[in-house]
């Protein structure tokens, strides 16, 4: 049997859902974040990889044993993808209230 690719969408909302003991609803509001991004089959029909379980699984950490709240998760996880972006945004955040004073 050939190995699958983590990145090739296989699990419908409510089989990853119960893989990462949450609701789905919970698993929409992270999607609507940006936190994560399941595949969509015929536009609607959300397909989570084994790449995004574990993503889902490692913002759940980050929520309930490090405590950071979902805008954390999200500025961590950017800062994970694109380091250099991540830091390059900062300044400009912190430098525009600056230049307009």
């Amino acid at each position: 049997m050939p190995e699958l690719h983590p990145q090739t969408p296989l699990y419908s909302i409510s089989v990853a859902a119960r893989l990462v003991g949450l609701h789905q609803q919970t698993l929409r509001m992270y999607e609507r974040l940006g936190l994560v991004s399941p595949a969509r089959v015929s536009g609607r029909i959300r397909l989570y990889s084994q790449a995004d379980i574990e993503e889902i699984e490692y913002i759940v950490y980050l929520v309930r044993v490090k405590r950071v709240n979902l805008a954390g998760v999200r500025l961590i996880l950017e800062m994970v993808d694109d380091p250099q972006q991540t830091i390059d945004n900062l300044r400009k955040e912190h430098q525009a209230p600056i230049d307009a004073e």
